[in-house]
């Protein structure tokens, strides 16, 4: 049987979840479609050499509209893989109520092999391309960053848009990811490993599924791997550690450490900056084959990769009671039968790590309004505070602590206000989620969420008058 692409796979998961809805099948046809597709080529000078570089941007559903989606830079980029993570972007933004259509770009590129200038000058003609077609805007299709991607090149692609763009006063909106100093808004960077964590702590917490897989609940003392030590596998292992758990599993790429005492994340971190690879750290066990870390024992495997990284040739040998999808398709469809059938729970990707564009929606609205969240309520709310707290200590006639006084005087700042909404976002989508599972007896995870983003996007599409 020929394997299927990605971008199949995830129409795969539509396709199941169709069977527990009663929309049309046309309907179900046009959300799994993807409306427009750019692939081109443009030539950027490197050294004396000029190298023709392969870019794309997909545009998954204009349900809503802007699009939302990410820019990767990897050499491995592609068509289909492209097309998959658009598809995603659609059911993610849908499955958390952000109003936007999926998107998604990348760019055929190893950035190891380019200087910082050659790196501009790639992203400012791409982005330059995207607004010949009208691939970007603030009202229409809106990128942020992905794998081999971060804030410096968003504001590269903010500032070239502005400058094609001058009249446009909303044109910040056309990228988000931006640096704070460029409009970006705070807690951006480590919104989706956060979003990591408050997603496993709010799926943890629920006794009677802990139960089913030989858990007890909550987060404090469960074992975790982590594969990835990127941008989103070094924030969602922060915080779980912060949260109680026992990091016993780092991997990257180039090799791993295993420690079932648990690793320092910000040692094992700095460690990587420094020299390059995780291994070697203290009295931790080198781990040469890193993908071998995937089938140690653990409560919690969480891959922060890339897509595709758990396989039918490793499932069998996967020991953990969860695995939590930090990455995009870490796990793939043969392989998920086979951990669903040892009785493993998976948190899918869809849920998990949609952190990032919930974060990214809160910044375009910033970018909309004009204005940094807390700062027309901050002051006003401190005052109001310490009227109350006046008032309580002349009722009970003693002072409170200085300590409690000021943490309940403080007016929230906007970093408050992001992981605030951040974690509201990420426990009712669970909520909502898990209820139309038990509501409609759903065999996993993956299925529900995919049943509660295709509902909202058909009723989109409904609402509109395109489908009776």
């Amino acid at each position: 049987m020929k394997k299927k692409t990605f971008f199949q796979r995830v129409s795969g998961y539509v396709d199941q979840a169709a069977k527990f809805t009663q929309y049309p099948t046309g309907l179900i046809k046009q959300i799994k479609e993807c409306n427009s597709i750019y692939k081109f080529n443009f030539p950027v000078k490197v050294g004396k050499e000029y190298e023709v570089i392969t870019g794309y941007r997909v545009q998954h559903s204009h349900h809503r509209l802007p699009v939302k989606g990410g820019i990767r830079f990897s050499e491995n980029v592609h068509e289909d893989e492209v097309k998959a993570l658009a598809a995603l972007m659609t059911y993610k933004c849908a499955l958390v109520d952000v109003p936007f259509g999926g998107a998604k770009g990348g760019v055929r590129i190893n950035t190891r092999n380019y200087s910082e200038e050659t790196l501009e000058a790639i992203t400012r003609r791409y982005t330059t391309e995207l607004i010949n077609k009208n691939f970007i805007s603030p009202a229409l299709d809106v990128p942020a960053p992905d794998y081999g991607t971060g804030a410096r090149e968003m504001a590269w692609i903010a500032d070239t848009y502005s400058t094609f763009r001058p009249e446009e006063i909303n044109s910040n909106g056309c990228v988000t990811g931006k640096p704070v100093s460029m409009h970006g808004i705070r807690g951006r960077t480590e919104a989706t490993g956060r979003g990591v964590f408050f997603g496993l702590r709010e799926v943890v917490n629920m006794a009677e599924d802990m139960e089913k897989i030989g858990l007890t609940p909550g987060l404090e003392g469960k074992k975790v791997i982590v594969q990835g030590l990127g941008n989103v596998g070094y924030h969602a292992a922060k915080y779980l550690q912060e949260g109680g758990v026992i990091i016993i599993g780092i991997a990257e790429y180039n090799g791993g450490v295993y420690d079932p005492n648990g690793l320092d994340v910000e040692e094992v971190r700095q460690k990587m900056t420094d020299t390059g690879t995780v291994m070697d750290y203290k009295n931790a066990k080198n781990v040469e084959d890193a993908n071998a870390l995937l089938e140690y024992e653990c409560d919690i495997l969480v891959p922060a990769a890339l897509e595709g990284q758990i396989t039918i040739d490793n499932a069998p040998r996967i020991k953990a009671k969860i695995v939590g999808e930090a990455a995009n398709g870490p796990i793939t469809a043969g392989a998920e039968e086979i951990l669903l059938q040892k009785g493993i729970m998976i948190i899918p990707d869809l849920y998990l790590n949609a952190g990032g564009v919930t974060v990214s929606y809160f910044e375009w609205l910033k970018n909309l309004s004009h204005v940094s969240f807390g700062r027309m309520d901050k002051r006003y709310e401190e005052l109001t505070n310490t009227s109350m707290i006046k008032a309580m200590e002349e009722a009970i006639g003693q002072p409170i602590s200085h300590i409690y006084r000021d943490r309940l005087i403080k007016g929230p700042n906007e970093l408050d206000i992001v992981n605030s909404g951040l974690e509201e976002t990420m426990v009712n989508a669970y909520q909502d989620v898990r209820e139309i599972m038990l509501r409609d007896s759903i065999p996993d995870l993956r299925t529900a969420c995919f049943v509660t983003s295709v509902s909202k996007v058909a009723t989109s599409y409904i609402s509109r008058g395109i489908f009776p």
